[in-house]
Protein backbone atom coordinates (compact mmCIF):
# COMPACT_ATOMS: atom_id res chain seq x y z
CA UNK A 1 0.00 0.00 0.00
CA UNK A 2 1.38 3.41 -0.99
CA UNK A 3 1.18 6.22 1.58
CA UNK A 4 -0.95 8.27 -0.77
CA UNK A 5 -4.41 9.76 -0.75
CA UNK A 6 -6.59 9.73 -3.84
CA UNK A 7 -8.69 12.88 -4.15
CA UNK A 8 -12.01 13.26 -5.98
CA UNK A 9 -12.72 16.86 -7.08
CA UNK A 10 -16.07 18.62 -7.25
CA UNK A 11 -18.11 20.61 -9.73
CA UNK A 12 -15.27 22.41 -11.52
CA UNK A 13 -13.48 19.21 -12.54
CA UNK A 14 -14.73 18.96 -16.11
CA UNK A 15 -12.83 19.30 -19.36
CA UNK A 16 -14.50 18.49 -22.72
CA UNK A 17 -13.03 15.35 -24.25
CA UNK A 18 -10.66 14.83 -21.34
CA UNK A 19 -10.59 11.02 -21.77
CA UNK A 20 -10.24 10.93 -25.55
CA UNK A 21 -6.50 10.21 -25.70
CA UNK A 22 -6.57 7.95 -22.67
CA UNK A 23 -9.40 5.84 -24.07
CA UNK A 24 -7.37 5.22 -27.22
CA UNK A 25 -4.56 3.68 -25.15
CA UNK A 26 -6.49 2.03 -22.34
CA UNK A 27 -9.35 -0.41 -23.05
CA UNK A 28 -10.39 -0.27 -19.39
CA UNK A 29 -11.40 3.37 -19.78
CA UNK A 30 -13.68 2.59 -22.69
CA UNK A 31 -15.06 -0.47 -20.90
CA UNK A 32 -15.93 1.61 -17.84
CA UNK A 33 -17.58 4.30 -19.95
CA UNK A 34 -19.70 1.67 -21.69
CA UNK A 35 -20.92 0.46 -18.29
CA UNK A 36 -21.63 3.98 -17.09
CA UNK A 37 -23.39 4.90 -20.34
CA UNK A 38 -25.70 1.93 -19.91
CA UNK A 39 -26.36 2.81 -16.26
CA UNK A 40 -27.16 6.42 -17.16
CA UNK A 41 -29.54 5.42 -19.95
CA UNK A 42 -31.38 3.01 -17.64
CA UNK A 43 -31.93 5.96 -15.30
CA UNK A 44 -33.32 8.07 -18.13
CA UNK A 45 -30.15 10.18 -18.43
CA UNK A 46 -28.00 10.92 -21.43
CA UNK A 47 -24.89 8.80 -21.78
CA UNK A 48 -21.84 10.78 -20.58
CA UNK A 49 -19.25 9.35 -23.01
CA UNK A 50 -19.64 12.01 -25.69
CA UNK A 51 -18.80 14.75 -23.18
CA UNK A 52 -15.59 12.98 -22.17
CA UNK A 53 -14.41 11.72 -25.56
CA UNK A 54 -15.09 14.68 -27.83
CA UNK A 55 -13.05 17.87 -27.38
CA UNK A 56 -15.85 19.76 -29.12
CA UNK A 57 -18.36 18.86 -26.40
CA UNK A 58 -20.01 21.72 -24.47
CA UNK A 59 -17.84 23.69 -22.06
CA UNK A 60 -18.07 23.66 -18.28
CA UNK A 61 -19.84 27.03 -18.31
CA UNK A 62 -22.41 25.81 -20.86
CA UNK A 63 -23.21 22.64 -18.94
CA UNK A 64 -23.38 24.39 -15.57
CA UNK A 65 -25.81 26.95 -16.96
CA UNK A 66 -28.06 24.77 -19.11
CA UNK A 67 -27.46 21.07 -18.39
CA UNK A 68 -26.26 20.62 -14.80
CA UNK A 69 -27.54 17.04 -14.58
CA UNK A 70 -25.40 16.08 -17.59
CA UNK A 71 -22.41 17.80 -15.98
CA UNK A 72 -22.84 15.78 -12.79
CA UNK A 73 -23.05 12.49 -14.69
CA UNK A 74 -19.92 13.43 -16.67
CA UNK A 75 -18.00 14.28 -13.48
CA UNK A 76 -18.96 10.96 -11.94
CA UNK A 77 -18.02 9.03 -15.08
CA UNK A 78 -14.64 10.72 -15.58
CA UNK A 79 -13.52 10.25 -11.98
CA UNK A 80 -14.80 6.68 -11.77
CA UNK A 81 -13.08 5.65 -14.99
CA UNK A 82 -9.79 7.21 -13.91
CA UNK A 83 -9.92 5.55 -10.49
CA UNK A 84 -10.39 2.13 -12.06
CA UNK A 85 -7.43 2.82 -14.33
CA UNK A 86 -5.20 3.95 -11.46
CA UNK A 87 -5.98 0.99 -9.23
CA UNK A 88 -6.69 -1.90 -11.61
CA UNK A 89 -4.26 -1.08 -14.41
CA UNK A 90 -1.47 0.83 -12.69
CA UNK A 91 -1.54 -0.95 -9.36
CA UNK A 92 -2.04 2.14 -7.22
CA UNK A 93 -2.92 1.13 -3.65
CA UNK A 94 -4.17 4.26 -1.90
CA UNK A 95 -4.04 4.48 1.84
CA UNK A 96 -7.14 6.64 1.96
CA UNK A 97 -9.71 8.35 -0.29
CA UNK A 98 -11.01 11.89 0.12
CA UNK A 99 -13.56 13.89 -1.85
CA UNK A 100 -14.33 17.58 -2.16
CA UNK A 101 -18.02 18.52 -2.17
CA UNK A 102 -19.64 16.56 -5.06
CA UNK A 103 -16.48 14.46 -5.17
CA UNK A 104 -17.42 12.83 -1.86
CA UNK A 105 -20.22 11.00 -3.66
CA UNK A 106 -17.76 9.69 -6.24
CA UNK A 107 -15.40 8.67 -3.44
CA UNK A 108 -18.16 6.57 -1.88
CA UNK A 109 -18.46 4.66 -5.13
CA UNK A 110 -14.69 4.33 -5.56
CA UNK A 111 -14.48 2.98 -2.01
CA UNK A 112 -16.94 0.24 -2.95
CA UNK A 113 -19.83 1.44 -0.81
CA UNK A 114 -21.88 1.78 -4.00
CA UNK A 115 -21.50 -0.19 -7.21
CA UNK A 116 -21.31 1.63 -10.55
CA UNK A 117 -25.08 1.34 -11.04
CA UNK A 118 -25.89 2.50 -7.51
CA UNK A 119 -23.33 5.31 -7.68
CA UNK A 120 -24.92 6.64 -10.85
CA UNK A 121 -28.32 6.35 -9.15
CA UNK A 122 -26.96 8.33 -6.20
CA UNK A 123 -25.97 11.17 -8.52
CA UNK A 124 -29.40 11.05 -10.17
CA UNK A 125 -31.12 11.07 -6.75
CA UNK A 126 -29.31 14.28 -5.87
CA UNK A 127 -30.59 16.03 -9.00
CA UNK A 128 -34.08 14.63 -8.45
CA UNK A 129 -34.10 16.04 -4.93
CA UNK A 130 -33.35 19.51 -6.28
CA UNK A 131 -36.18 19.16 -8.80
CA UNK A 132 -38.61 18.00 -6.12
CA UNK A 133 -37.65 20.66 -3.54
CA UNK A 134 -36.36 23.70 -5.46
CA UNK A 135 -34.52 25.98 -3.02
CA UNK A 136 -34.50 29.76 -2.93
CA UNK A 137 -32.19 31.60 -5.29
CA UNK A 138 -28.66 31.67 -4.00
CA UNK A 139 -25.04 31.25 -4.95
CA UNK A 140 -21.41 31.05 -3.88
CA UNK A 141 -18.44 33.44 -3.90
CA UNK A 142 -14.78 32.43 -3.72
CA UNK A 143 -12.69 34.72 -1.50
CA UNK A 144 -8.91 34.93 -1.67
CA UNK A 145 -8.47 34.93 2.12
CA UNK A 146 -8.28 32.42 4.95
CA UNK A 147 -11.48 31.07 6.45
CA UNK A 148 -10.86 33.00 9.68
CA UNK A 149 -10.60 36.29 7.77
CA UNK A 150 -13.74 35.44 5.81
CA UNK A 151 -15.65 34.73 9.01
CA UNK A 152 -14.41 38.03 10.42
CA UNK A 153 -15.62 39.83 7.31
CA UNK A 154 -19.09 38.27 7.55
CA UNK A 155 -19.31 39.16 11.24
CA UNK A 156 -18.21 42.73 10.60
CA UNK A 157 -20.77 43.15 7.85
CA UNK A 158 -23.53 41.56 9.91
CA UNK A 159 -24.40 39.26 7.02
CA UNK A 160 -25.65 36.34 9.09
CA UNK A 161 -27.34 34.66 6.12
CA UNK A 162 -24.00 34.13 4.37
CA UNK A 163 -21.79 31.36 5.77
CA UNK A 164 -18.54 29.60 4.93
CA UNK A 165 -19.22 26.76 2.49
CA UNK A 166 -15.69 25.51 1.85
CA UNK A 167 -12.32 26.02 3.50
CA UNK A 168 -10.08 25.17 0.53
CA UNK A 169 -6.59 26.31 1.52
CA UNK A 170 -4.91 28.82 3.86
CA UNK A 171 -5.68 31.64 1.44
CA UNK A 172 -8.85 30.54 -0.29
CA UNK A 173 -12.36 29.82 0.90
CA UNK A 174 -15.90 29.93 -0.45
CA UNK A 175 -18.94 31.55 1.13
CA UNK A 176 -22.54 30.70 0.33
CA UNK A 177 -25.95 32.23 0.85
CA UNK A 178 -29.02 33.99 -0.60
CA UNK A 179 -28.34 36.00 -3.76
CA UNK A 180 -28.82 39.55 -2.44
CA UNK A 181 -26.83 39.05 0.76
CA UNK A 182 -24.09 37.27 -1.17
CA UNK A 183 -23.77 40.16 -3.60
CA UNK A 184 -23.33 42.60 -0.70
CA UNK A 185 -20.52 40.45 0.65
CA UNK A 186 -18.85 40.20 -2.76
CA UNK A 187 -19.00 43.97 -3.28
CA UNK A 188 -17.65 44.67 0.22
CA UNK A 189 -14.78 42.23 -0.29
CA UNK A 190 -13.78 43.94 -3.53
CA UNK A 191 -13.90 47.33 -1.84
CA UNK A 192 -11.47 45.99 0.77
CA UNK A 193 -9.14 44.67 -1.92
CA UNK A 194 -10.04 41.02 -1.36
CA UNK A 195 -10.31 38.88 -4.48
CA UNK A 196 -13.95 37.84 -4.80
CA UNK A 197 -15.25 35.66 -7.64
CA UNK A 198 -18.90 34.71 -8.10
CA UNK A 199 -19.06 30.98 -8.90
CA UNK A 200 -21.27 29.69 -11.68
CA UNK A 201 -23.66 27.70 -9.51
CA UNK A 202 -27.43 28.15 -9.24
CA UNK A 203 -27.81 27.46 -5.50
CA UNK A 204 -26.17 28.11 -2.15
CA UNK A 205 -24.47 24.73 -1.75
CA UNK A 206 -23.30 23.71 1.73
CA UNK A 207 -25.85 26.06 3.25
CA UNK A 208 -28.88 25.60 5.49
CA UNK A 209 -31.24 26.84 2.74
CA UNK A 210 -30.78 23.40 1.14
CA UNK A 211 -32.13 21.57 4.20
CA UNK A 212 -35.30 20.37 2.45
CA UNK A 213 -33.29 19.19 -0.56
CA UNK A 214 -30.84 17.39 1.73
CA UNK A 215 -33.66 15.61 3.53
CA UNK A 216 -35.22 14.47 0.26
CA UNK A 217 -31.82 13.36 -1.08
CA UNK A 218 -31.13 11.32 2.06
CA UNK A 219 -34.53 9.62 1.74
CA UNK A 220 -33.87 8.65 -1.88
CA UNK A 221 -30.33 7.49 -1.14
CA UNK A 222 -31.54 5.27 1.69
CA UNK A 223 -33.18 3.00 -0.88
CA UNK A 224 -29.90 2.25 -2.67
CA UNK A 225 -27.96 -0.93 -1.99
CA UNK A 226 -24.64 -0.48 -0.19
CA UNK A 227 -21.70 -2.72 0.65
CA UNK A 228 -18.78 -2.59 3.09
CA UNK A 229 -16.07 -0.18 1.93
CA UNK A 230 -12.94 -1.65 0.32
CA UNK A 231 -10.95 1.55 0.91
CA UNK A 232 -10.77 3.85 3.90
CA UNK A 233 -12.55 7.13 3.23
CA UNK A 234 -12.02 10.42 5.06
CA UNK A 235 -14.87 12.92 4.78
CA UNK A 236 -13.92 16.60 4.63
CA UNK A 237 -17.58 17.38 5.36
CA UNK A 238 -17.89 15.23 8.49
CA UNK A 239 -14.30 15.89 9.53
CA UNK A 240 -13.57 12.21 10.19
CA UNK A 241 -13.20 8.80 8.64
CA UNK A 242 -16.37 6.95 7.80
CA UNK A 243 -17.26 4.18 10.20
CA UNK A 244 -19.60 1.86 8.34
CA UNK A 245 -23.22 2.30 7.18
CA UNK A 246 -24.00 4.94 9.81
CA UNK A 247 -21.14 7.09 8.59
CA UNK A 248 -22.35 6.82 4.98
CA UNK A 249 -25.86 7.89 5.98
CA UNK A 250 -24.42 10.80 7.97
CA UNK A 251 -22.36 11.95 4.99
CA UNK A 252 -25.27 11.80 2.56
CA UNK A 253 -27.48 13.75 4.97
CA UNK A 254 -24.80 16.41 5.56
CA UNK A 255 -23.53 16.60 1.96
CA UNK A 256 -25.59 19.62 0.88
CA UNK A 257 -25.80 21.62 4.10
CA UNK A 258 -22.51 21.34 5.98
CA UNK A 259 -19.27 23.05 4.89
CA UNK A 260 -16.36 21.25 3.27
CA UNK A 261 -13.31 21.59 5.54
CA UNK A 262 -10.75 20.54 2.96
CA UNK A 263 -7.80 22.39 4.55
CA UNK A 264 -8.27 20.59 7.87
CA UNK A 265 -8.67 17.25 6.10
CA UNK A 266 -5.43 17.66 4.13
CA UNK A 267 -3.50 18.64 7.25
CA UNK A 268 -4.95 15.67 9.15
CA UNK A 269 -3.95 13.21 6.44
CA UNK A 270 -0.47 14.70 6.17
CA UNK A 271 -0.01 14.48 9.94
CA UNK A 272 -1.02 10.81 9.71
CA UNK A 273 1.80 10.11 7.26
CA UNK A 274 0.22 10.69 3.85
CA UNK A 275 2.85 12.44 1.73
CA UNK A 276 1.50 11.93 -1.79
CA UNK A 277 -1.86 13.24 -3.02
CA UNK A 278 -3.19 11.98 -6.36
CA UNK A 279 -6.05 13.86 -8.00
CA UNK A 280 -8.56 11.49 -9.56
CA UNK A 281 -10.29 13.76 -12.03
CA UNK A 282 -9.80 16.31 -14.81
CA UNK A 283 -7.72 19.44 -14.26
CA UNK A 284 -5.66 19.99 -11.11
CA UNK A 285 -7.68 22.18 -8.77
CA UNK A 286 -7.33 20.02 -5.67
CA UNK A 287 -3.64 19.41 -6.31
CA UNK A 288 -3.06 23.17 -6.29
CA UNK A 289 -5.00 23.52 -3.03
CA UNK A 290 -2.96 20.76 -1.38
CA UNK A 291 0.30 22.33 -2.55
CA UNK A 292 -0.81 25.64 -1.03
CA UNK A 293 -1.77 23.94 2.24
CA UNK A 294 1.26 21.67 2.73
CA UNK A 295 4.20 23.18 0.80
CA UNK A 296 6.63 20.58 -0.51
CA UNK A 297 4.23 17.65 -0.44
CA UNK A 298 4.06 15.62 -3.66
CA UNK A 299 0.90 16.19 -5.68
CA UNK A 300 -0.02 14.35 -8.87
CA UNK A 301 -2.73 15.43 -11.31
CA UNK A 302 -2.60 12.86 -14.16
CA UNK A 303 -5.33 14.64 -16.13
CA UNK A 304 -4.34 18.25 -15.53
CA UNK A 305 -4.76 18.38 -19.29
CA UNK A 306 -5.84 15.80 -21.87
CA UNK A 307 -3.32 12.97 -21.63
CA UNK A 308 -2.63 9.58 -23.16
CA UNK A 309 -1.73 6.36 -21.42
CA UNK A 310 2.02 6.96 -21.37
CA UNK A 311 1.52 10.42 -19.87
CA UNK A 312 -0.55 9.00 -17.03
CA UNK A 313 1.99 6.24 -16.43
CA UNK A 314 4.81 8.79 -16.29
CA UNK A 315 2.87 10.96 -13.81
CA UNK A 316 2.53 7.98 -11.47
CA UNK A 317 6.21 7.00 -11.60
CA UNK A 318 7.45 5.95 -8.19
CA UNK A 319 3.97 5.88 -6.66
CA UNK A 320 2.07 3.08 -8.39
CA UNK A 321 3.48 -0.44 -8.26
CA UNK A 322 4.41 -2.11 -11.53
CA UNK A 323 3.32 0.74 -13.82
CA UNK A 324 2.55 -0.94 -17.17
CA UNK A 325 3.20 0.24 -20.69
CA UNK A 326 -0.14 1.31 -22.22
CA UNK A 327 -1.59 -1.07 -24.78
CA UNK A 328 -2.09 0.17 -28.33
CA UNK A 329 -5.65 -0.32 -29.51
CA UNK A 330 -8.10 0.88 -32.07
CA UNK A 331 -8.98 4.53 -31.38
CA UNK A 332 -12.52 5.78 -30.97
CA UNK A 333 -14.54 7.36 -33.72
CA UNK A 334 -18.04 8.78 -33.31
CA UNK A 335 -21.32 7.40 -32.05
CA UNK A 336 -23.50 5.61 -34.56
CA UNK A 337 -26.72 6.34 -32.63
CA UNK A 338 -25.61 9.00 -30.17
CA UNK A 339 -24.93 6.39 -27.50
CA UNK A 340 -22.89 3.56 -28.99
CA UNK A 341 -19.19 4.11 -29.57
CA UNK A 342 -17.87 2.89 -32.90
CA UNK A 343 -14.16 2.02 -33.36
CA UNK A 344 -12.23 3.93 -35.99
CA UNK A 345 -10.10 2.45 -38.72
CA UNK A 346 -6.60 1.07 -38.21
CA UNK A 347 -4.64 2.99 -35.63
CA UNK A 348 -1.66 3.53 -37.93
CA UNK A 349 -3.83 5.23 -40.52
CA UNK A 350 -5.51 7.39 -37.89
CA UNK A 351 -2.15 8.41 -36.43
CA UNK A 352 -0.85 9.32 -39.89
CA UNK A 353 -3.85 11.55 -40.48
CA UNK A 354 -3.50 13.15 -37.05
CA UNK A 355 0.20 13.77 -37.64
CA UNK A 356 -0.60 15.48 -40.92
CA UNK A 357 -3.02 17.74 -39.07
CA UNK A 358 -0.44 18.48 -36.38
CA UNK A 359 2.17 19.37 -39.00
CA UNK A 360 0.02 22.23 -40.24
CA UNK A 361 -1.37 23.29 -36.88
CA UNK A 362 -4.41 21.06 -36.60
CA UNK A 363 -6.23 21.57 -39.91
CA UNK A 364 -9.20 19.28 -40.27
CA UNK A 365 -12.97 19.15 -40.34
CA UNK A 366 -13.26 21.96 -42.91
CA UNK A 367 -13.98 19.80 -45.92
CA UNK A 368 -11.46 18.46 -48.42
CA UNK A 369 -11.35 21.51 -50.70
CA UNK A 370 -10.98 24.04 -47.92
CA UNK A 371 -8.61 21.81 -45.96
CA UNK A 372 -6.31 21.36 -48.95
CA UNK A 373 -6.31 25.09 -49.57
CA UNK A 374 -5.41 25.82 -45.97
CA UNK A 375 -2.61 23.24 -46.01
CA UNK A 376 -1.12 24.78 -49.13
CA UNK A 377 -1.43 28.29 -47.73
CA UNK A 378 0.31 27.33 -44.50
CA UNK A 379 3.10 25.49 -46.27
CA UNK A 380 3.64 28.52 -48.50
CA UNK A 381 3.54 30.93 -45.55
CA UNK A 382 0.42 32.62 -46.98
CA UNK A 383 -0.09 35.97 -45.29
CA UNK A 384 3.25 35.92 -43.47
CA UNK A 385 4.06 39.58 -43.97
CA UNK A 386 5.84 40.18 -40.66
CA UNK A 387 6.94 36.75 -39.58
CA UNK A 388 3.86 36.28 -37.40
CA UNK A 389 0.99 35.98 -39.84
CA UNK A 390 0.66 32.50 -41.24
CA UNK A 391 3.14 31.02 -38.76
CA UNK A 392 0.71 28.69 -37.03
CA UNK A 393 2.61 25.44 -37.43
CA UNK A 394 4.31 25.67 -34.02
CA UNK A 395 1.47 25.24 -31.52
CA UNK A 396 3.64 26.08 -28.52
CA UNK A 397 4.71 29.35 -30.13
CA UNK A 398 1.10 30.19 -30.94
CA UNK A 399 0.12 29.55 -27.31
CA UNK A 400 2.84 31.99 -26.19
CA UNK A 401 1.59 34.64 -28.60
CA UNK A 402 -1.99 34.17 -27.39
CA UNK A 403 -0.82 34.32 -23.78
CA UNK A 404 0.84 37.68 -24.37
CA UNK A 405 -2.13 39.08 -26.30
CA UNK A 406 -4.70 37.93 -23.75
CA UNK A 407 -2.62 39.02 -20.74
CA UNK A 408 -2.21 42.54 -22.16
CA UNK A 409 -5.91 42.85 -22.95
CA UNK A 410 -7.16 41.40 -19.66
CA UNK A 411 -4.59 42.93 -17.36
CA UNK A 412 -3.55 39.52 -16.00
CA UNK A 413 0.04 38.47 -15.28
CA UNK A 414 1.09 36.15 -18.15
CA UNK A 415 1.86 33.28 -15.76
CA UNK A 416 -1.82 33.14 -14.77
CA UNK A 417 -2.74 32.29 -18.36
CA UNK A 418 -1.48 28.72 -18.41
CA UNK A 419 -2.25 26.80 -21.57
CA UNK A 420 -4.91 24.69 -19.81
CA UNK A 421 -6.53 27.40 -17.67
CA UNK A 422 -10.24 27.65 -18.49
CA UNK A 423 -10.82 31.19 -19.77
CA UNK A 424 -14.35 31.46 -18.46
CA UNK A 425 -14.47 29.09 -15.47
CA UNK A 426 -11.02 29.92 -14.07
CA UNK A 427 -10.37 33.46 -15.29
CA UNK A 428 -13.87 34.93 -15.66
CA UNK A 429 -13.48 35.96 -19.32
CA UNK A 430 -17.01 36.27 -20.69
CA UNK A 431 -18.00 35.02 -24.12
CA UNK A 432 -18.10 38.48 -25.72
CA UNK A 433 -14.56 39.24 -24.62
CA UNK A 434 -13.39 35.82 -25.81
CA UNK A 435 -14.80 36.52 -29.26
CA UNK A 436 -13.15 39.94 -29.39
CA UNK A 437 -9.74 38.59 -28.36
CA UNK A 438 -9.80 35.65 -30.73
CA UNK A 439 -10.74 37.97 -33.59
CA UNK A 440 -7.57 39.96 -32.80
CA UNK A 441 -5.53 36.74 -32.81
CA UNK A 442 -7.00 35.70 -36.16
CA UNK A 443 -6.16 39.13 -37.56
CA UNK A 444 -2.58 38.89 -36.31
CA UNK A 445 -2.09 35.54 -38.02
CA UNK A 446 -3.85 36.56 -41.20
CA UNK A 447 -6.72 34.09 -40.75
CA UNK A 448 -10.46 34.39 -41.21
CA UNK A 449 -12.80 33.57 -38.34
CA UNK A 450 -14.51 30.17 -37.93
CA UNK A 451 -17.46 29.10 -40.02
CA UNK A 452 -20.94 30.39 -39.18
CA UNK A 453 -22.26 28.99 -35.93
CA UNK A 454 -18.88 28.01 -34.48
CA UNK A 455 -18.78 28.59 -30.73
CA UNK A 456 -15.54 29.88 -29.30
CA UNK A 457 -16.62 28.92 -25.78
CA UNK A 458 -16.23 25.29 -26.85
CA UNK A 459 -12.49 26.08 -27.05
CA UNK A 460 -11.92 26.90 -23.41
CA UNK A 461 -8.11 27.11 -23.15
CA UNK A 462 -5.22 28.77 -24.95
CA UNK A 463 -4.05 25.34 -26.09
CA UNK A 464 -7.44 24.62 -27.67
CA UNK A 465 -7.60 28.08 -29.26
CA UNK A 466 -4.12 27.63 -30.74
CA UNK A 467 -5.35 24.41 -32.36
CA UNK A 468 -8.46 26.15 -33.69
CA UNK A 469 -6.36 28.97 -35.10
CA UNK A 470 -4.39 26.45 -37.12
CA UNK A 471 -7.55 25.20 -38.81
CA UNK A 472 -8.64 28.60 -40.12
CA UNK A 473 -8.24 29.53 -43.79
CA UNK A 474 -5.96 32.38 -44.78
CA UNK A 475 -7.40 35.84 -45.26
CA UNK A 476 -9.08 36.20 -48.61
CA UNK A 477 -10.94 32.87 -48.38
CA UNK A 478 -14.00 34.78 -47.19
CA UNK A 479 -14.51 36.08 -43.68
CA UNK A 480 -17.09 34.33 -41.54
CA UNK A 481 -19.01 35.18 -38.43
CA UNK A 482 -18.30 33.67 -35.08
CA UNK A 483 -20.58 33.33 -32.08
CA UNK A 484 -19.65 33.19 -28.47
Amino acid sequence: MTDCAVMFPGQGAYLPGVLALLAEDEPLVLETLHELDAAAVRLGRDAPSHLLLDERAPSLADLAATRPADLHVALFAAETALFRLLTERHGLRPRILIGHSFGELVALTAAGVYGLEEGMALVAARDEAFAACPPVEGGMVALAVSVSRAEGLLTGLGEWEVTVAADNSPRQCVVSGPAEALERVRAAAETLGIGATRLRVPYAFHHRTLAAVAEDFARRAAGLRTAPARHVLHSAILGRRLDGPDGVADLVAAHLVRPTRFTDAVRTLYADGVDVFVECGPRGVLSDLVAATVPGVRVIAPLRRRAGGRDVAAALAGVASGVPVPVAREPLERWDDGRTLVPAGPRAEREREEQEKDDIGGVGGLGDDVGDGVRKGLRDGDGAEDGTEGAVTDRAAVVETLRSLYADALGYPPEVLTEDADLEADLGVDSIKQTELFAQAAERYGRTLPADGSRLTSYTTLHALAGLLGTLPARGAGAREVTA
